[in-house]
């Protein structure tokens, strides 16, 4: 059974309710989730394949090394936050909502290395990044299961299994799925908000193109065709002059930016490079300058973390049609 963005919220709750006959009817499988999280030494082992890769998680991760915001926040919002050991290369603050959960040490600001993570002692090492996975990062999947560390990687930036295809709200909403049924809790309550959100988003009707503005000064890397930029643009009604750039980030020059002319532009928001630099770069170019958006002052923002498809895309898509809606 599919979701997406014009299904009903029923949808939702008989989808997480096949779900839930499931991991019951195959609780004696030794391939799918069983029980929830009451008795995680007793459930049935997940196997899966990850990016790839086979993996099998025995029983419900107590230790985790999560990498990147967006393993952070899954873990929170299935309220399996306790359960993170050492956080690493995070993206910016997790939002409002879960910040009380949210108590684990920082491992490193920047991508760890093999040896600080096992100091850890995990049972799992979670990464919103594929690269996480490397000799020279956190160490390789080989290696550390070797050592009896699982790895996890967010399907959604899967990249070696070959060309990402378009993100979806059932991408999303099936990886929400999946990490529930690695730490065997029950996802129902989140899918539920999740929709909820979605379905009550408004896109805005006027035609309206936009930038995704992520970074860079000489050469703007913005959302591309791919992945959670162009999904939230979509929903939220503008269509992403990047569209047809097959990737989820990309270069793009100004002169491709400017012959476009939007109507809006999207401002990644990050400590090291701010939506407010951003603006001052736009009005003082000449050539940017005369942009209808940056004419307008039609600016829209979004924190870094939104950038990248997880828990947090339904919310981001809401925030930009708001903002959008109250654009002149």
């Amino acid at each position: 059974m599919s979701l997406s963005r014009r299904s009903p919220r029923t949808a939702i709750l008989v989808r997480t309710g096949v779900v839930a006959v499931a991991l019951v009817a195959l609780a004696g499988c030794s391939t799918v989730a069983a029980e929830p999280a009451a008795s995680p030494s007793t459930d049935a082992a997940v196997s899966i394949e990850n990016c790839g890769y086979p993996v099998t998680f025995e029983s419900a991760p107590q230790k985790v090394v999560a990498i990147k915001s967006t393993s952070v926040e899954m873990m929170l919002a299935l309220g399996v936050g306790d359960r993170i050991v050492g956080t690493a290369f995070t993206d910016g603050p997790v939002p409002e909502k879960w910040a009380d959960e949210e108590s684990a040490p920082e491992l490193s600001a920047f991508m760890p290395n093999e040896e600080s993570v096992l100091e850890l002692e995990p049972d799992v090492v979670y990464s919103g990044w594929e690269s996480a996975f490397a000799a020279d990062a956190a160490g390789t999947r080989e290696e550390l299961e070797s050592l009896g560390v699982a790895s996890y990687v967010q399907p959604a930036a899967c990249r070696s299994t070959g060309v990402l295809p378009k993100l979806t709200f059932d991408q999303i909403f099936s990886e929400i799925e999946e990490a529930a049924s690695i730490f065997r809790v029950d996802p129902s309550e989140l899918l539920a908000e999740q929709q909820a959100t979605l379905d009550a988003i408004q896109p805005d009707t006027r035609g309206l193109t936009a930038l995704w503005y992520s970074s860079g000064d000489d050469i703007p890397y913005v959302g591309a065709g791919l992945g959670a930029p162009e999904l939230i643009l979509e929903t939220a009604g503008l269509t992403n002059i990047a569209a047809d750039v097959e990737n989820t980030w990309d270069s793009l020059g100004w002169e491709a930016i400017i012959a476009a002319d939007p109507d809006v532009i999207v401002l990644v928001d990050a400590s090291w490079n701010t939506a407010a630099d951003k603006i001052t770069r736009l009005e003082s170019n000449p050539a940017t300058a005369e942009l209808t958006a940056v004419k307008n002052k039609a600016y829209v923002t979004v924190p870094f973390p939104a950038g990248e498809a997880g828990v947090r895309t339904v919310d981001a898509a809401a925030s930009v049609a708001e903002q959008v809606a109250e654009l002149p």
